[in-house]
């Protein structure tokens, strides 16, 4: 791709550089942050999601709230304080791998000429070293703790508080042991991110004409106008909540090896599908119902303000808007538990019968969603809505219409079928996975 632009003239072959070396070391230091990240002790970790839990709430203050009031909210501070905060701000505005290839990319008057050109090779040169130097110290530190963290994993004994902090194992010890597994590894930084975006979006949609002057617009603006409003939200938060149904994390595991020595455990225990079947939604629903959450919020919020601007209009028919947004949030509901529940019972088709979990959930949440935005361009509502998160977007969107109901109704159908044959099948087919499998762990 990026050679055809280069030979079509959009891109100077210069402009290569930036686009191939920066995203790759980039992303090396993102998959390097997650490691050590994953091979960290649990205080370390404690403190990590404390101290992105403070940063998260600095990006809420000063990129939502904050925003194009930003100058006039830094004012009102003692001037030496405001100066070294607008100088952390420039600094991380500036130097972030998308400001620098954005001002990279910015078309100029005489490219070549050294004063136009210099400011873009330093602050890219800059940007490559330190994340050079991140990666290599990233690297020597999860090489460091590799195996601290398999005897801490494996070996470490309970201490008496962590023991008494966890749920009972109770009459369900599959998904007890499901969501523990998941819940190693929570993600509550991104649901904090997500959650905190989410209720400011939701407090702004109440507020409408009265949200206060001296907090920022701009952000909920674009996305009223540009990113498709809190419908397109809410369906993208729909989306994230089915990321765990679709991969299945609570009975999946990463290469055969491990499955086979699993399932020599599992198989021999007297577990009926049924048993696998609640693990598997256990863990599910326990990592996503956070946004799944936060999009019933937003939902709401809309709900509401519709109603209030009609109460603040006098309108004669408040009862009738009512009881059509009341209609729209319903639907809204359903349709999102249709999308969770297809995927879900795609995923455990996938873990039942030993496919591949990346793959198939690659496709559910991201080739899925994009085939339903190119389908609502190209055919309009009925088409867009035929794909699941479309249906989603339209079932706030639009409500509940003739053109928004076949799709949720085949998805439903599907999901139905997917589960009742699941169910009949998942111990036939574990068994005959590990028939074939059993063999090749030992070379694997």
């Amino acid at each position: 791709l990026l050679v055809l632009l280069s030979v079509a003239g959009v891109l100077d072959v210069v402009d290569l550089l930036p686009l191939l070396v920066m995203p790759w070391t980039w992303g090396v230091v993102t998959g390097l942050g997650l490691v050590t990240w994953a091979y960290e002790g649990r205080t370390i970790r404690r403190w990590g999601e404390r101290i992105l839990g403070f940063l998260i709430l600095v990006y809420l203050f000063v990129g939502v709230l904050a925003a194009e009031k930003l100058i006039g909210w830094l004012q009102a501070l003692p001037p030496a304080i405001g100066e070294v905060v607008v100088s952390g701000l420039l600094l991380a505005h500036r130097y972030n791998p998308f400001s620098v290839m954005q001002f990279w990319l910015e078309p100029v008057q005489g490219w070549m000429a050294a004063h136009e050109a210099w400011p873009a090779w330093e602050r890219m040169v800059w940007l490559e070293g330190l994340a050079l130097a991140t990666a290599l110290v990233l690297l020597h530190r999860a090489a460091h703790r590799l195996k601290a963290h398999f005897r801490e994993l494996h070996y470490a004994p309970l201490s008496i508080a962590a023991a008494a902090d966890r749920d009972a194992v109770g009459d369900r010890p599959l998904s007890w042991w499901a969501v523990r597994r998941v819940m190693e590894y929570s993600g509550r930084v991104n649901l904090w991110l997500a959650g905190g975006f989410g209720v400011l979006y939701a407090l702004f949609t109440l507020a409408g004409p009265h949200w206060p002057p001296w907090l920022g617009r701009s952000v909920f603006q674009l996305f009223n106008d540009r990113a498709g409003g809190i419908p397109a939200v809410a369906a993208a938060l729909v989306v994230l909540a089915a990321v765990p149904a679709a991969f299945q994390y609570g009975l999946w595991d990463s290469n055969t090896q491990d499955r086979c020595r699993r399932l020599e455990l599992l198989l021999l225990t007297q577990l009926e599908p049924r048993d696998y079947w609640d693990a598997a939604a256990a863990a599910a629903w326990r990592r996503g119902r956070g946004y799944f959450l936060v999009a019933t919020l937003l939902w709401l919020a809309d709900g509401l303000s519709r109603i209030l601007a009609a109460l603040d209009a006098h309108a004669p028919d408040v009862g009738v808007i009512v009881g059509r947004e009341a209609l729209r949030f319903g639907h809204a509901m359903a349709v999102a538990t249709i999308l969770w529940g297809l995927y879900f019972a795609l995923g455990f088709r996938a873990f039942s019968r030993g496919l591949h979990a990346n793959g198939l959930g690659s496709l559910l949440t991201l080739g899925v969603p994009l085939l339903a935005f190119v389908l609502t361009r190209v055919g309009g509502t009925f088409w867009g809505a035929l794909m699941p998160p479309g249906a989603v977007y339209w079932a706030a969107a639009a409500g509940p219409t003739a053109a928004t109901a076949l799709g949720p109704c085949l998805a439903a159908g599907a999901a139905l079928l997917l589960a009742r044959h699941g169910l009949q099948q998942c111990d036939r087919e574990l068994r005959a996975w590990y028939d074939r499998h059993h063999g090749a762990k030992v070379l694997d």
